[in-house]
């Protein structure tokens, strides 16, 4: 049997997994139930002179009739829902088109809707097309829940969602094991929704804030010599005082426990646009280094009092959502020598991917948005959370029915069992953007890849390795 996956009975492929009955056991339940319904041997004789003057009575023969049709009309209701079944797999697509983190919210969904079109011109999911419908949440979390309960239902219902919030992730956290619908949260959401024995419906796949906190340390410890080498060190967080900005704050203090650096924690209050004082207690600490834990206009708002208060940009990192072009296009010079993380991916204009978006879809006038920012860094984070929705569904099939449409309670399974490998993304074309992930039914997280790029004026690049 699939790994918590009910519903769905296969005979065919028995397989025990995630503390799925033993077999012994099943026969032995059997057995007993057998024995409780066992009738002496003497009773049957009058049994059999019964049956044997029914079978010859008009009324047996209506009474078969009758149970027939009986049965037909049962098999009918049952198979029904089966030939009913929509067409396309539905992906609703919770976005930020508006607001104070539309300049970051709008390419990654732009990004996320060109790869589900990009999917249909391939032909769909073994065959199956893929419909999609945006809903607007603003970055708000009650906007968020009201997209959610808008689309749950919508077109035979959703198959994933993504709220691209850790607040909106938060409030569906608790919705989603009784809707059966999965959330993948790709590099961002709860951190500790890596653990799939607890959260059985939440997938961090790529990435969490406690993972991204934990390279960057690893990074500058690195940059010093070691991690001896930050004892003594300053390092300050400013981050959006939000659960998004507070998650990697138990990371950071247990790490600065450990090796001894002075942790100061900055909070900014939404949208960020307000840091003066912020800046000027950096001003006054002098720290070695500043994290950037930020998102849409308070990241270049950062940089530009980095500029007034003359701390040195090459000393500022940010979370791979502080990195992406948005960030720094408007800071002018004053960004060059910005660092951020890149979950797995970065700017990648040259990806097969890209390439295969701007033929089939911007070449034709079909894509989202503008054709310049196909492969940019925030345009790419949703091309990889589509794609990753799509290929749940992709696993899905083969344990379900290839080629057909799988409910979302079905889909959990395949993001349960993910399995890209490198031959496998590189077919899709991510070759040189993602390296492997495969997922478990106690591992939701699968990968947990960075690189360190850098804002050179007018294009990052990387700087590291994979970390």
């Amino acid at each position: 049997f699939a790994c918590r996956v009910h519903g769905v009975w296969r005979l065919d492929r028995l397989v025990f997994d995630c503390g799925a009955p033993r077999l012994g056991a099943l026969v032995e339940l059997g057995q007993a139930k057998a024995a409780r319904v066992a009738l002496p041997a003497l009773s049957f004789f009058p049994l059999f002179i019964f049956l044997k003057e029914t079978l010859m009575s008009q009324k047996f023969r209506n009474f078969t009739l009758a149970a027939g049709l009986a049965v037909a009309a049962v098999v009918a209701s049952v198979a029904t829902p089966a030939l009913a079944q929509p067409k396309d797999q539905f992906f609703p697509l919770l976005v930020y088109r508006t607001g104070a983190y539309a300049p970051n919210g709008v390419p990654f969904a732009n990004g996320y809707a060109d790869y589900l079109k990009l999917v249909n011109a391939r032909g769909g999911i073994n065959g199956v097309k893929v419909s999609f419908e945006e809903c607007e949440t603003g970055y708000a979390t009650d906007r968020g829940v009201e997209c959610y309960e808008r689309l749950k239902g919508k077109n035979g219902g959703a198959t994933v969602f993504q709220p691209l919030s850790t607040g909106i992730t938060f409030a569906l956290t608790e919705k989603a094991p009784g809707d059966k619908i999965p959330l993948i949260t790709a590099g961002y959401g709860r951190s500790e929704s890596a653990d799939g024995q607890v959260f059985k419906w939440n997938f961090p796949l790529t990435g969490t804030y406690w993972g991204a906190a934990d390279i960057l340390i690893q990074h500058l410890a690195a940059k010093e010599g070691g991690f001896d080498k930050l004892k003594g060190k300053k390092i300050t967080l400013i981050y959006h005082d939000s659960p998004f900005g507070k998650e990697p704050i138990p990371l950071l203090q247990e790490r600065a426990a450990m090796h001894g650096f002075v942790l100061s924690l900055l909070p900014v209050a939404h949208p960020g646009v307000e840091q003066k004082a912020t800046w000027l207690q950096i001003r006054q600490n002098r720290p070695d280094y500043v994290l950037n834990w930020g998102w849409g206009v308070m990241n270049s708002t950062a940089l530009k009092e980095a500029v007034a208060t003359g701390f040195p940009r090459d000393k500022m990192y940010g979370v791979w959502w502080a990195g992406a072009e948005p960030d720094v296009k408007d800071v002018g010079d004053g960004a060059k020598g910005y660092n951020a993380l890149a979950l797995q991916h970065g700017a990648e204009p040259n990806a097969a991917v890209v390439k295969e978006i701007l033929a089939k879809l911007h070449d034709k006038g079909q894509g989202t948005g503008p054709r310049a920012e196909v492969g940019e860094v925030l345009y790419m984070r949703g091309l990889v959370a589509a794609m990753l929705a799509v290929e749940g569904v992709r696993a899905t099939q083969e344990r379900f029915g290839k080629g057909k449409w799988v409910s979302a309670e079905q889909a959990r399974w395949g993001y349960e069992n993910l399995n890209l490998t490198q031959a496998k993304l590189d077919a899709l074309g991510f070759k040189g953007v993602m390296r492997p992930i495969s997922t478990s039914c106690s591992d939701h997280q699968g990968a947990s890849w960075a690189r360190v790029h850098q804002w050179d004026g007018t294009k990052w690049n990387f700087t590291s390795d994979w970390i």
